[in-house]
């Protein structure tokens, strides 16, 4: 059991450290902060929602919630705009917690990978997450690792073949640097400079 979710675990932080479009699970509607700020105003408790802020910011929140309490008891459009502040004000919070810039709560989505996280936590087993992050982690190296080999077969061709095969080095490289960090627990090499150790060769 602790080899899964030590697994589960590790797979999990490795797709989450590749080079991708920023993947944002608690910016959503559906995230858990969002999640958390609606049950403490369900509960008129704001303590559910202290835990994804961190302790400088907590006094904000809490004036943020009893602001939020005030107004929504106005009307229903009162209400729902109250809400939404809330859960803005709490999402900007948390993500400046983690080093993260706010861009707004994003709409309700469903992303499989954090959706099998979050289960394998309620189920109290990562079989599922293993399976799912280790063959996307998988699937991208072997196609990284078949498109570098095919450029590095034609690289001497000409300058823009060459070119093609650094571009495809380059992205392997990178890809391969982010798994050894992530398994590293992020004390690996700094970024870039494994797909540039050729160069001090």
């Amino acid at each position: 059991m602790r080899t899964s979710i030590f697994a589960a675990t590790f797979v999990a932080a490795t797709i989450l450290a590749l080079p991708a479009p920023t993947l944002a699970h608690c910016d959503t509607l559906n995230g858990p902060v969002v999640q958390a700020a609606r049950l403490a105003l369900t509960g008129n408790d704001v303590t559910p929602v202290l835990k994804w802020v961190p302790p400088a910011a907590e006094a904000e929140v809490r004036a943020a919630f009893a602001r939020t309490i005030e107004v929504r008891a106005g009307s229903p459009t009162a209400r729902e705009l109250a809400d939404t502040w809330f859960f803005e004000t709490v999402v900007r919070v948390h993500r400046a917690g983690e080093g993260e810039p706010f861009t707004g709560v994003k709409p309700a989505a469903a992303d499989p990978t954090f959706e099998a996280a979050d289960r394998a936590l309620e189920a109290a087993s990562g079989e599922a997450l293993v399976t799912l992050v280790a063959a996307h982690v998988s699937g991208e190296l072997r196609a990284r690792y078949a498109r570098a080999l095919e450029a590095r077969q034609h690289a001497d061709h000409n300058v823009a073949a060459g070119r093609a095969f650094v571009a495809a080095y380059v992205d392997y490289l990178h890809y391969v640097e982010a798994l050894h960090n992530a398994g590293a627990g992020g004390h690996g090499t700094a970024p870039g400079e494994a797909a540039h150790a050729h160069d001090r060769k």
